[in-house]
């Protein structure tokens, strides 16, 4: 795990989990993944910061609206909450709420895309965002299933400068796309796959790393949860599908690349 992650406008910089049963949820993870999840602060909602090997890695809370799923859910890092709400709604997006400062920890915005995709953006104060990636344990990836690819592209790209990079076809069986900022590739891109449930709406979803993607998986049934695909090799590496005690969506994967 690095020492020190810096983040830049338009990079993703935290996730978060938020269902009634938070409790549950951290107990899940932490016998999942390893993490230490303590009490949350009452007079910060319940908000648990989820920690590995003393690294900062996700956040855990109870959800804020009645009726709303278990999910989790992507914040991006943006200089101005403020101005970026406004440019959200210039470009067709929506959001929930005006841009909310969390005492000295930061300033976050919460927002719907054109095609109805939730995700959040984090004006970093003395929470600097996730601070390890890419280990075991620890996010990996981040991406966007969206149900019109050209309409996530023009939004995504006029909000945060990025641009869409697709491999084989943008849309349709096999397409894929990943959003670069410059020449870094900060999230990927893919049609919602017709076996998807007609009422799952565009969203983002996140992956986090394991080190035995089978393992990991048969260990996340015997804790509550459901693996949905998988574990099966794709071009990334070893991937599956899980939903977490709760009912909340997330990816695990072993990477290819070592």
């Amino acid at each position: 795990m690095t020492d020190q992650i810096t983040y830049q406008h338009g990079e993703p910089i935290w996730q978060d989990h938020g269902s009634n049963e938070d409790a549950k949820a951290a107990e899940f993870y932490g016998a999942l993944f390893g993490w230490d999840v303590p009490e949350g602060d009452q007079s910060m909602g319940g908000y648990r910061n989820c920690t590995l090997d003393g690294k900062t890695v996700a956040g855990i809370t109870p959800q804020m609206s009645e009726g709303v799923p278990p999910a989790w859910s992507t914040y991006i890092c943006v200089d101005d909450a403020l101005e970026f709400e406004k440019l959200v709604i210039e470009n067709g997006g929506k959001s929930l709420f005006p841009p909310l400062t969390i005492g000295e920890y930061g300033t976050m915005g919460f927002f719907f895309d054109p095609t109805g995709a939730a995700f959040g953006v984090w004006q970093p104060g003395t929470h600097e965002g996730t601070q390890a990636r890419n280990a075991p344990g620890t996010v990996s990836w981040y991406e966007l299933v969206t149900s019109d690819v050209a309409a996530s592209s023009k939004f995504y790209s006029a909000v945060f400068g990025w641009t869409a990079q697709s491999h084989g076809p943008a849309e349709g069986p096999g397409g894929y796309n990943e959003f670069k900022l410059g020449d870094k590739a900060v999230a990927g891109m893919m049609a919602k796959p017709p076996m998807m449930p007609a009422d799952v709406p565009s969203h983002w979803a996140v992956y986090f790393a394991v080190d035995d993607t089978d393992a990991v998986a048969a260990r996340a049934t015997e804790l509550g949860g459901k693996v949905l695909m998988g574990p099966v090799d794709m071009p990334p590496g070893r991937f599956a599908a899980i939903l977490d005690s709760t009912g909340a969506y997330f990816n695990i994967l072993k990477s290819s690349r070592g």
